[in-house]
């Protein structure tokens, strides 16, 4: 049974399951977040459901991971997968599910927090319907990613309706780094209320395996530089500028150069497709010798991957925050990445990493060159990137900080926790 001693919360991310496996067609860095923060929270005494849609007729309806957090799937369409940009139709069911569930229970959630712009529609809709308070974390900017796609899709002009009118009437927006805050301030809305919390990593998970163990488990000789690339496969993840930077590179041609890039596939669609289209340019540069395609990496893989890297790379076109990075370094694992969005937060250039241009091999190429060939101060790099992240982007701080303001705005509604939506006994 739940403990009673703090509020329920319902996690809605409809688009990103929490317990799905991280690597599979659009599963990253959203799915992490929810559930991170959802088993740290339930740590810390909230009783937590993490809501988000049914995308397989086998996958079980409720997921019970510990005593005060579950994931609870709900029916929004067909069982199966389908993209971000097709789901639009299929909210108003997941809203009708995600009530009958409430009813079922026998209460009211007095808290939401709600990710990605297509579960801030649900809780908006929600919010019209019952009293409650909104929490929204974005995760991506339809503002700031339609200027760097040149096929812009038909849900763009809905997507960017709701992240405007979700900033400007929501109780609080979380910015996860300065330079998201700047984007919504320009490109959004200058009103709404924000608040900065930044993504999270597992410190106790990560940085707990040295270099030498790592090589040694995955069969990495140790006088290799390796290069690491780990997520999912999407042009604007930014691959092809990683491996033409690794064909521009100083050291190519040497015989201890490898590049790694680690992510999951699924044939015939859009993650597979844009792998098939990495491989053949990387047989095209001839590259085949120096690049190995290791699939899917679970948080096990993860960790001795990370660990025996030199540098770890993420080129994205843009990224909120980039929870790679801060996985890399945690793992003492100096970091290259593109100087834009929340990456220009998590990455200090000449400190824990580099930053280079979006798109730009040269750039990347330099970058990636001066930390190979500088072991030392990669090295120095690799430990001052763990201290950052220890004192930073801890599950356990952004939990913290994510419970304080719950707690600020469930004392500054007590309408809202004097109502029905108060746990039942």
């Amino acid at each position: 049974m739940f403990q009673n001693n703090k509020q329920r919360i319902a996690l809605i991310s409809v688009d990103g399951d929490p317990a799905i496996e991280i690597g599979k067609e659009e599963a990253g860095g959203q799915n992490v977040y929810v559930r991170q923060v959802g088993y740290a929270l339930a740590e810390q005494g909230w009783q937590v459901d993490m809501f988000t849609r049914r995308s397989h007729p086998e996958q079980a309806a409720i997921i019970q991971h510990n005593q005060n957090c579950r994931t609870i799937r709900l029916k929004a369409g067909p069982s199966q997968f389908i993209g971000r940009d097709h789901l639009f139709d299929y909210l108003g069911e997941f809203l009708g599910e995600f009530q009958k569930f409430q009813q079922h229970q026998g209460f009211q959630y007095p808290i939401i927090h709600t990710n990605y712009w297509l579960s801030s529609w649900v809780g908006m809709e929600l919010k019209k319907q019952q009293p409650l308070i909104q929490v929204h974390t974005y995760h991506s900017l339809g503002a700031v990613k339609y200027r760097s796609i040149s096929n812009i899709p038909v849900i763009a002009v809905q997507r960017l309706a709701v992240e405007k009118t979700c900033l400007e009437t929501v109780d609080r927006v979380i910015a996860t780094s300065p330079q998201e805050q700047k984007h919504m301030r320009i490109l959004v809305s200058t009103k709404g209320r924000m608040e900065m919390i930044p993504c999270g990593t597992d410190i106790d998970k990560f940085g707990k395996i040295g270099k030498t163990e790592a090589r040694k488990h995955l069969g990495v000789a140790a006088d290799t530089k390796m290069v690491l690339y780990v997520g999912r496969f999407d042009q604007r993840k930014g691959i092809e500028t990683l491996v033409r930077a690794i064909a521009k590179s100083r050291l190519r041609g040497q015989a201890d150069l490898q590049l790694v890039i680690g992510g999951g596939s699924r044939p015939g669609q859009s993650d597979g497709m844009e792998r098939d289209r990495i491989a053949n340019i990387v047989a095209e540069l001839g590259l085949k010798d120096c690049t190995t395609f290791p699939g899917r990496l679970d948080d096990t893989d993860l960790l001795y991957y990370y660990a025996a890297a030199d540098v770890c790379v993420v080129p994205s076109h843009y990224e909120p925050f980039g929870l790679v990075a801060i996985e890399a370094m945690a793992c003492r694992t100096p970091v290259v990445a593109s100087n834009v969005g929340g990456l220009q937060f998590t990455v200090v250039p000449e400190v824990t990493g580099l930053l280079a241009t979006p798109k730009d091999e040269v750039a990347f190429g330099a970058a990636i060159d001066r930390i190979l060939t500088n072991p030392e101060w990669a090295q120095q790099l690799g430990e001052t990137g763990r201290q950052r992240v220890e004192i930073a982007f801890s599950w356990h701080s952004v939990a913290s900080r994510l419970a304080q303001l719950y707690t600020r705005l469930l004392a500054e509604n007590p309408t809202v926790t004097k109502s029905k939506s108060q746990v039942a006994a």
